[in-house]
């Protein structure tokens, strides 16, 4: 069977994809602010829900994407020829999906809409069925069912909209699936079904409910449906199905009347409108409105606001332009429009983490809602060029979930502030968590040149667990509240750079045998979780000694730019600046622990609340001895050579403290995490980025599906993780795991290694668009796997990283202190026909379009900024290597409304 792919209609990034339900597992997201979260596929499945306990239609995963028949619906009664689904989803038409069929059927999509279109030729009747979530206060999924006669002869039609309403928690899907119908209340009005459970069941105290699910529906001019089948088993019939219901197939009388209210049955939002005749060419129109609300609602208003397609016409204009605007704070033209048009969604990909978390749709990492540590700090840092205005709150509130032992809560809650220890309650810390805030705080203080963030007070995060979790205060209670107090019982503060130098200065001295940093529950690969012991992450050890160095520069720049002497910290930190305190060996695996422990008993229960004033110079040397001394540990004992003469840098330790990667008799082993963060962090030389980059090339890349994230290490390793439990190819065991991949290019391109980082990014780009293989509409995967499908679409990290890449690094639009550097590294495939490349982006609260001009076809390692004009008037610009920097003074001059043209003469 050949398979044609998805494309693109016109310049916004809308794309058209034919016989759609010949691909399994296409999804497609649907979302609003107001918490309203969808997912529907091409024969219109998928789900509806605004929270894990508030599902409207019942919660699904992609397998049940093709075998559960409760989908959203809408059917045709055609007089002479029977029952017909306009979404394809019947009995009938899916067993003659594989024939060489009567019907042609069309997904079209663009920001944030989705269309179906459908037609059957025998019997000359064309569907096109329109879905979006309207950017209004309500949690609402909109649905317009347009119907046409293509054919000669006049159609005779009687349609029924039928939605099945789940209407509760995914926790009853299956325990308490019939126990949790009898709670079902339902009520009809003039247009629709509302569904208000009795009570929210939960065996350890069942509350009354408010929460309502509601299904309306009307003509295009507000025409009341005639009447109802609320019960799904009714509507079914005996025997019957979602699939092929009888009252459908036998266009069976309405049962139920507006006003009529029954309990006790699994319902369904089934409405029958009055019987229509379609003349040759003539059209109607029906629109079905999709509600959770917090209490029962008042039919008639939602009819007002919502039910005509007018209204339905003018909110879906709404919704495009608002997301449209969203999306074209970034927007890129290079030599190849396809790729510009696909990095559009892939824009849009970091806002659905924040709506969605990593739930909600049918591939999810989380099945309950909520986001982990490292995602809201990833995800900030493509926020801080899609929605800047929010994301020095985010930054701010986030550092209240780090403990006073450098640990941190793992979940993030719905409210400012809230943080939970562990979704399941289990103690354990992922060793990377504390390296994530400093780079994106970093970030965020080069695009805003906002130093005084790092001065503001935030408070701690307390729980039961002390010493990084591997102990409890049987103290404390849940009635202390969850900030940290002092010894006078009140709330200690401290500033946010006392928060980033304890995540980073306490994990220095959380080390193993081999005097790395110790793994403990994992580090960014969750499925590294079986070496709690003694397992290391070498990689992440990297991670933490360039994150030391920049925290070395960070304090100089404060007594640069901020004429500070002084840093002033809770007395307990002071034993953690130990070169100038009571020096210990770092060479001593002993005393890095015990100078630890002693910090740790100090802060247990609580701290004292006395602040100490340490010398910034100091402190800033303090930091760079400790990076100085991992980097040169890193690179003395962890720098390793295969027989084959490859060398690269291990990445881990397994729970018998012994080294993972290198020769093995099952073959070599290597991973990828373990060369990205020596490369980025400056640990590995120039000389070894080039080595390693031969050994990735050899080892870990793969033509089929680009670079893995390990190479295969035979068999289950119980003393490494449960990654390897997984088939490989796929997951975290040796898939093309995105972010991974995006971070290593993000790494060669800082290093210089421009043509390599571009060979890394473009064949991402080339795998997730191969729709022969990859079978996602798009965007960046989570991941690829063994066959080439996009695994786990839309809600992936890899995409804030990716977008940060192609600003930041190809394009090279970045901040340092708030100043605007601009240092392209395009290559030639990169600029237009004309010898152009441009990139629209916010900077310094304005609009700027930076057109790079390559008149001579230059390769990256051919051109210099030659010339740079603002405005059509020469910049002042100060040339530094491959790049200029433009004083923010300059830019805050400029008018805040337009867009300010910067103009770059390469040569």
């Amino acid at each position: 069977m050949t398979y044609e792919s998805w494309k693109f209609l016109g310049k916004n990034g809308e794309f058209r994809l034919e016989q759609p339900e010949k691909s399994s597992f296409l999804y497609f997201p649907l979302v609003n602010e107001a918490g309203m979260m969808s997912a529907i596929t091409p024969n219109l499945h998928g789900e509806m829900t605004s929270s894990h306990n508030t599902f409207l239609m019942e919660p699904v995963s992609v397998m049940d994407l093709h075998n559960s028949k409760a989908s959203r619906n809408f059917w045709v009664h055609i007089e002479g020829a029977g029952a017909w689904s306009v979404s394809g989803n019947s009995a009938k038409q899916n067993a003659e999906l594989f024939s060489n069929g009567k019907e042609n059927s069309v997904v079209e999509a663009g920001f944030l809409w989705h269309k179906v279109i459908r037609e059957n030729a025998e019997t000359g009747l064309r569907a096109e069925t329109v879905n979006f979530v309207p950017v209004t206060e309500d949690k609402i999924e909109l649905m317009k069912v347009t119907l046409t006669n293509t054919g000669k002869s006049v159609l005779r039609l009687t349609p029924t909209a039928a939605v099945p309403i789940y209407g509760r928690s995914a926790d009853d899907l299956r325990d308490h699936r019939h126990v949790t119908s009898l709670l079902h209340r339902v009520f009809t009005s003039n247009h629709g079904i509302e569904v208000q459970p009795a009570l929210s069941f939960d065996e350890r105290g069942h509350r009354v409910n408010k929460v309502t699910y509601s299904v309306f529906g009307s003509g295009a001019a507000g025409e009341a449906p005639v009447g109802f089948f609320p019960e799904t088993e009714v509507f079914a019939g005996e025997g019957g199905a979602l699939d092929w219901p009888e009252a459908v197939v036998a266009n069976l009388e309405p049962t139920v009347q507006a006003g009529a209210s029954l309990e006790g049955y699994e319902a369904i939002g089934a409405l029958r409108f009055a019987p229509i005749q379609l003349e040759a060419g003539q059209s109607a129109s029906y629109i079905v409105a999709m509600l959770i609300t917090d209490d029962r609602t008042r039919p008639q208003q939602i009819a007002e606001r919502y039910l005509s397609a007018a209204r339905f016409d003018s909110l879906l204009a709404d919704n495009q332009r608002y997301w449209q605007e969203k999306l074209d704070t970034v927007s890129f033209h290079s030599g190849d429009t396809e790729q510009d048009l696909w990095m559009k969604w892939v824009t849009l990909q970091p806002i659905l983490r924040r709506l969605y978390g990593n739930s909600f749709l049918p591939y999810h990492d989380y099945g309950r809602g909520g986001r982990g540590w490292r995602d809201l700090w990833q995800d900030c840092l493509a926020l801080m060029v899609m929605e800047p205005a929010e994301v020095r709150h985010l930054l701010l509130n986030n550092y209240a979930g780090v403990r006073i032992d450098g640990s941190n809560a793992t979940i993030i809650g719905t409210k400012p502030g809230e943080f939970v220890a562990d979704r399941n309650n289990i103690p354990r810390v992922w060793m990377d968590h504390g390296a994530w805030p400093l780079l994106t705080t970093l970030l965020y203080i080069h695009q805003s040149g906002d130093l005084e963030l790092l001065l503001q007070p935030q408070t701690y995060f307390r729980d039961v667990f002390v010493k990084r979790c591997k102990d409890r205060d049987l103290n404390w209670t849940p009635e202390q509240g969850n900030k940290l107090l002092t010894k006078e019982g009140k709330v200690y503060e401290g500033s946010i750079l006392e928060h980033i130098l304890l995540q980073n200065m306490t994990t220095f001295f959380h080390v193993g045998k081999n005097g790395n940093i110790l793994l403990e529950g994992a580090d960014w690969n969750d499925g590294l979780d079986l070496a709690p012991n003694r397992g290391e992450s070498v990689a992440f050890t990297a991670f933490y000694a360039s994150n030391l160095l920049e925290l070395s520069n960070l304090l100089l720049a404060l007594r640069e730019k901020k004429g500070l002497a002084s840093l002033e910290v809770a007395e307990e930190m002071a034993v953690l600046f130990d070169t100038f305190t009571a020096p210990v060996s770092y060479d001593s695996i002993a005393d890095k622990r015990a100078l630890l422990d002693r910090y740790y008993d100090a802060i247990v229960p609580t701290v004292s609340g006395v602040k100490v004033k340490l010398d910034l110079a100091q402190a800033a040397e303090d930091l760079k001895r400790k990076a100085e001394w991992t980097i040169g540990h890193l690179r003395k004992n962890e720098w390793i050579k295969s027989q084959e003469g490859y060398e690269w840098f291990n990445g881990y330790y397994n729970d018998h403290a012994e080294r993972v990667e290198g020769d093995h008799p099952q073959g070599v082993r290597m991973t990828l995490t373990g060369q990205v963060f020596s490369i980025m962090g400056g640990v590995a030389t120039e000389e070894q980025v080039g080595k390693i980059t031969a050994a990735v090339d050899r080892y870990l890349k793969d033509e089929r599906i680009g670079y893995r994230l390990n190479s295969r290490f035979g068999g289950i390793q119980q003393d490494l993780g449960r990654a390897f439990g997984f088939a490989f190819g796929h997951k975290e065991n040796g898939a093309m795991f995105s972010h991974m991949t995006v971070m290593y290019a993000n790494a060669l391109y800082k290093r210089g290694f421009v043509k390599e980082g571009f060979e890394v990014l473009d064949s991402i780009y080339r795998l997730s668009v191969d729709f022969g293989k990859s079978r996602m509409y798009p965007g960046i995967p989570e991941y690829i796997n063994e066959k080439g499908r996009g695994m786990y679409p839309y809600l992936t990290g890899s995409a804030s990283w990716l977008l940060l890449t192609q600003l930041t690094e190809v394009f090279g639009v970045k901040g340092v202190y708030g100043d605007l550097m601009l240092e392209p590294k395009l290559v030639k495939p990169q600029f237009d026909q004309d010898g152009k490349a441009s990139v629209e982006t916010l900077f310094a609260d304005r609009m700027f379009r930076i057109v790079y001009s390559n008149p001579e076809g230059a390769d990256f390692d051919g051109y210099r900024i030659k010339g740079v004009t603002l405005n059509g008037q020469p910049a002042a610009c100060d040339l530094s290597g491959n790049g200029c920097l433009i004083s923010r003074s300059v830019l805050e001059a400029l008018p805040k409304d337009g867009v300010h043209q910067l103009e770059v003469l390469l040569g």
